[in-house]
């Protein structure tokens, strides 16, 4: 990785401070200005972000979704703006990833302005991070998002108090409600204006400050061009090890020990004493959110509710899924028997039918019906985000996650597996600790993401008839309990070397630092988006990967040794199945179609289905009639219900798609992690569906 280049020279390329105090930042040549939207995470930036550019960027309730920087740009009085919404954080001291990429962004040149959002209904925690962002120097606007919240509690907030105090200018806005956005974008245009004497906004304690002046002194020695040296003296008494490196100042004599814990003291003290200056009409009594979160947050019940909460998602996934399903099932078996009409009309030969009627419909069309059960999955996810109570779901799950030697934040990747195992593993680097992130990515993939959804549906339609429910919602809970098992095992692996490399090294104890946003109505718009994207990622995987997909299986199912042949089992794929079916017979799987669409769903997990679907001839293999067609064939083959249970715990624990594994290499960054990841994955299925199927097998 190459070396980041020095902060400083950075910073003195342009953004210089002229006489009277004014950053002149001017729009480049192009006529494009550079808004970097930063703030805590749950402040409302990406929705704000979306407001402006129309950009569908994922809107959720807890921190660390937004681990990248997301670009988007749009024309404000003939200047092109460029918004970057940055990953949200609490303050510029960086920790994990987010937080140094949002400040490497920050003080970088690529950036004229900062807009800092900030939640007006959680005004001090909110001002610490716009403190620090002050202090920077760059131009500064302060976005009190959320002020529809402060109204309806009755309070007030002196923003002329406020401005005049900060010396940056504070905007109300509130972006789901699109007000104030024309207001913040007009004083984002006159940047120019914004003065850089607020950077001495807090005045800390004598023997701060005199350190403060001598350490800025040396810097101005070795840097004369430098134009924020009071920032990066903060950094250095604060010991903070990234400034260190790219800043190299000698401070002995001045710098005798970090004073991170006093400079942090003395801002808290400071905003203390604003809030109560600036915030008016406070209410006393207990909040919505504080009697809501008395019961959600339970010691006790607060995990029993939010497992019958996600049952009741779950139930709704399957059962109301199932209902509409049915029409898209039609409109399938219509599009069959069209396009066998019109290739019989065209005269088209026999490879080119079967490839079309059992490669491509059969395939794609079967994925296609389970749409209705991934978009009620994804409503009713997006609901529990927007309301705010994924966040407490992290919060009750701390202690359990502090047992098996995790963060409560390690739950946030794992929830978000039960979407989709891509972004899942992305969320993980919202973790401190490398072993922690390690850990989480080797479980998430134990969660059931939306793409097992057609095999649990299938298998248990076909074998389980009025518990067909049950049996596929003991996936995901035998899914979440094997992988907080498996993180338990890992932690005591690891404990247990790290005594034999040193005796006197203790277990790290995982604090979680986490914000639960206030309860509110979900945002129509946010969560009619959020599904949409996912119904989009969906429909595109099934015209891209799945497609493809279908037809390689088509192909490898339709030649063998002998060229075109009409009976599969004379194919290259009967010929690679029956390779596996000696290893999966004592799981119950040890049927060469059956090893086969394991193999395909490697590419998606959906593809499993519709390799059945190709390999049985069955177009509409998910209608009433293509299960009763599939339950017969497989029960001829001695396929029954306990295979077919067997057959979901591999799927639920083995390898994921090639996406997933992509993204498991890229944020690993070793090949010998990747790989482990990808055996261990693949013998635990195994070893897992053996044991259900051998021991189930000696009581019927």
């Amino acid at each position: 990785m190459a070396k980041p280049r020095k902060e400083v020279k950075q910073l003195t390329a342009k953004n210089k401070a002229t006489g009277d105090g004014v950053i002149h930042n001017k729009v480049n040549q192009a006529g494009e200005l550079t808004v970097g939207v930063i703030g805590n995470p749950n402040s409302g930036k990406t929705t704000l972000f979306n407001s402006y550019t129309g950009t569908r960027l994922k809107v959720a309730n807890w921190p660390g979704v937004t681990v990248e920087k997301k670009q988007g740009a749009f024309k404000y009085h003939n200047h092109v703006y460029k918004l970057v919404d940055l990953p949200g954080i609490y303050s510029l001291t960086p920790y994990s990833i987010e937080e140094k990429i949002s400040r490497q962004f920050i003080l970088s040149d690529d950036v004229d302005v900062i807009v800092d959002i900030a939640d007006a209904s959680n005004l001090e925690r909110s001002l610490y991070l716009t403190l620090q962002l002050i202090e920077i120097g760059k131009p500064v606007v302060l976005a009190l998002n959320m002020m529809d919240i402060v109204e309806e509690r009755g309070m007030e907030i002196d923003l002329h108090r406020l401005h005049e105090v900060l010396g940056i200018p504070v905007i109300p806005v509130s972006a789901r409600k699109k007000t104030g956005l024309d207001v913040l974008m007009h004083v984002v245009s006159h940047h120019q204006e914004i003065k850089s004497k607020s950077n001495h906004v807090v005045v800390y304690s004598d023997l701060i400050e005199d350190k403060i002046t001598k350490v800025t002194e040396r810097l101005r020695e070795d840097n004369p061009d430098i134009y924020n040296p009071r920032f990066y003296a903060i950094k250095l008494l604060e010991n903070d090890t990234e400034i260190m490196e790219n800043c190299p100042v000698d401070v002995s004599g001045i710098v005798d020990k970090s004073y991170e814990t006093e400079i942090i003291n003395q801002k808290y003290d400071f905003i203390e004493r604003l809030v109560e200056e600036v915030l008016l009409n406070i209410q006393e009594k207990a909040q919505f959110t504080d009697k809501l979160d008395s019961v959600l947050t339970h010691r006790i019940w607060g995990i029993p509710i939010f497992f019958g909460i996600m049952g009741l998602v779950f139930f709704l996934t399957f059962t109301l899924g199932d209902g509409i399903k049915g029409i898209l099932e039609g409109w399938l078996e219509s599009l069959s028997i069209w396009t066998a009409g019109g290739l019989s009309t065209l005269n088209a030969g026999p490879i080119l039918t079967s490839l079309i009627a059992d490669g491509i419909i059969a395939g794609v069309g079967t994925i296609l019906t389970f749409l209705p059960n991934i978009a009620i999955l994804f409503l009713a996810l997006a609901f529990l985000e927007d309301s705010g109570y994924m966040a407490r779901v992290t919060y009750v799950m701390n202690g359990v996650m502090n047992k098996i030697g995790l963060s409560g934040r390690a739950f946030i990747p794992m929830l978000l597996g039960f979407g989709c195992t891509v972004p899942a593993i992305m969320a993980t680097r919202t973790l401190e600790n490398e072993r922690d992130r390690r850990k989480t990515i080797l479980i998430t993939p134990f969660m059931s993401c939306s793409a097992k959804i057609p095999v649990y549906v299938l298998l248990s339609g076909m074998f389980f008839g009025n518990y067909a429910t049950l049996a596929a919602l003991s996936m995901y809970i035998i899914g979440l309990v094997a992988g907080l098992f498996t993180a338990f095992v890992a932690t005591k692996i690891e404990n247990k070397a790290d005594q034999l490399k040193a005796s006197d090294v203790k277990p790290e104890v995982n604090q979680l630092l986490i914000e639960l946003p206030e309860y509110k109505s979900p945002n129509v718009y946010s969560v009619l988006l959020y599904v949409w994207e996912n119904v989009k990622a969906y429909l595109s995987k099934a015209g891209t990967i799945i497609f493809l997909a279908c037809v390689v299986l088509w192909f490898i199912l339709s030649f063998g040794t002998t060229g075109y042949v009409e009976d599969m089992s004379q194919s290259f794929g009967a010929i690679i199945g029956r390779f596996l079916v000696p290893i999966l017979e004592p799981a119950g799987l040890g049927f060469w179609q059956i090893g086969v669409s394991l193999i395909a769903g490697l590419a998606a997990k959906e593809v499993v289905v519709s390799s059945m679907g190709i390999m049985f001839g069955i177009i509409n293999i998910d209608s009433a009639l293509g299960l009763s067609a599939m339950h017969q064939t497989l029960g001829a083959m001695g396929f029954g219900a306990l295979n077919a249970y067997s057959m979901m715990i591999f799927v639920l624990f083995y390898t994921p798609c090639v996406a997933a594994l992509a993204i498991t290499a890229q944020e690993l960054k070793s090949a010998k992690w990747t790989t482990f990841v990808f055996m261990f994955q693949l013998v635990f299925a195994w070893l897992a569906s053996v044991l259900v199927y051998q021991i189930v097998s000696l009581f019927i």
